[in-house]
C-alpha cells in the first residue's frame, strides 16, 4: 500500500493546483465576485457544483478532490506505519496540507468565500504539498522515545494540525482584505466587511483547537520530560502564536481593530504559525528537534 501513497499525493497536488488556477481565473473574470449561470461546458458537473460561469464551481470540485486524495494518502500511510501519520516533517507537512484543504472545503461550503480567497488558500496548499514532495524524505523511521505514546500523539498533534488548517483560512481572507483596503479598491474582490466576517469566523474555529493543542502538549511534556513547560523554542513559538490570535479575538470583541490593522494582526499570526512549524523544526534546535 505504501507504493500508492506518493502517486496519490501527486494526484492531490494536480487537483489542488487546478483549483488554485481556476479560482484565480474566476476572480479575474468575475466583475463583482458574484456567482452566475452554469457554463454549458460543465453539464456533467451540475449536480455537484454551484452555478458559475467563471469556473469557480469546477475549482470547488477540484479542491474537494484534492482534499479527499490527501486524506486517503494519510490513511494509507497510517496503515503502513501502524501509527498516526504525523511523526516527522514529511508526514506532518502532508497532514498540514490536508488540514488546510479540508478546512477550506468545509468552511467554504458554510461561508461561500469568493474565488480569490480560494485562489490564495489553494495556492498555499499546493506550494506546501509541492515542497513536501520535493524536499522532505518519506522514509519510515522508528519512533524516538518521546513519541512512543500514540494516544496523546494522535490527539495533541491532531489538534495542532486542525488548528493550523482553520487558521489558514483566516490568512487567505486577511491577505485579500489587505489588498482590498478599507475602501473597495477592486470590484472583483469581496467587500471589506465580508472579508472581516470570514476572517473572524475561521479564527473562532481555529483558536479553540489551537488552545487544546497547546494544553495537550503541556500535558504530554510532563509525561515525557517531567515538566509541563520548559520554554523550549517550539513551546515558546506556539505560545506567541496563541497570544496573537487571542489578542485578535479580544480586540475584535471590543469592537476595535476590525479593519486593516486586524488583517495585519492575522497575517502576523499566520507568519508565527509558519515560523513555529518550519523555522523551529528546521533551523532551531530544542526538545522538538526530532520532528
Amino acid at each position: 500500500m505504501n507504493d500508492f501513497v506518493l502517486p496519490t499525493l501527486w494526484l492531490a497536488l494536480g487537483a489542488t493546483t487546478l483549483a488554485a488556477v481556476v479560482f484565480w481565473r474566476a476572480a479575474v473574470l468575475s466583475p463583482s465576485g458574484t456567482q452566475q449561470r452554469n457554463p454549458s461546458w460543465l453539464p456533467f458537473l451540475r449536480p455537484f457544483v454551484s452555478a458559475s460561469s467563471d469556473g469557480a464551481g469546477l475549482a470547488r470540485v477540484a479542491a474537494t478532490v484534492g482534499a479527499l486524495l490527501m486524506v486517503v494518502a494519510l490513511l494509507m500511510r497510517w496503515q503502513v506505519t501502524d501509527r498516526p501519520p504525523y511523526t516527522n516533517m514529511w508526514e506532518f507537512s502532508v497532514a498540514f496540507s490536508a488540514s488546510i484543504a479540508v478546512f477550506y472545503v468545509a468552511l467554504d461550503r458554510r461561508l461561500r468565500a469568493a474565488p480569490i480567497v480560494g485562489g490564495v488558500i489553494q495556492g498555499v496548499v499546493a506550494l506546501l504539498l509541492l515542497a513536501t514532495l520535493l524536499f522532505f524524505s518519506s522514509r519510515v523511521d522508528p519512533l524516538v522515545p518521546a513519541l512512543q505514546s500514540e494516544g496523546i500523539l494522535m490527539i495533541h498533534v491532531g489538534f495542532m494540525v486542525a488548528s493550523y488548517g482553520a487558521l489558514s483560512f483566516s490568512f487567505g481572507t486577511a491577505a485579500v482584505r489587505l489588498v482590498q483596503g478599507d475602501a473597495r479598491r477592486f470590484k472583483a474582490l469581496p467587500t471589506a466587511a465580508v472579508l472581516d466576517r470570514l476572517s473572524h469566523a475561521s479564527v473562532v474555529v481555529g483558536f479553540p483547537l489551537l488552545t487544546l493543542g497547546v494544553l495537550l502538549g503541556a500535558y504530554w511534556a510532563n509525561d515525557a520530560w517531567g515538566r509541563y513547560w520548559a520554554w523550549d523554542p517550539k513551546e515558546t513559538a506556539s505560545l506567541v502564536t496563541w497570544l496573537i490570535y487571542g489578542a485578535y479575538l479580544h480586540i475584535h470583541s471590543l469592537g476595535k481593530w476590525r479593519g486593516t490593522r486586524a488583517s495585519v494582526l492575522l497575517v502576523a499570526g499566520y507568519s508565527s504559525v509558519m515560523f513555529t512549524y518550519f523555522g523551529v523544526n528546521l533551523w532551531i534546535s530544542g526538545l522538538h528537534s526530532y520532528a
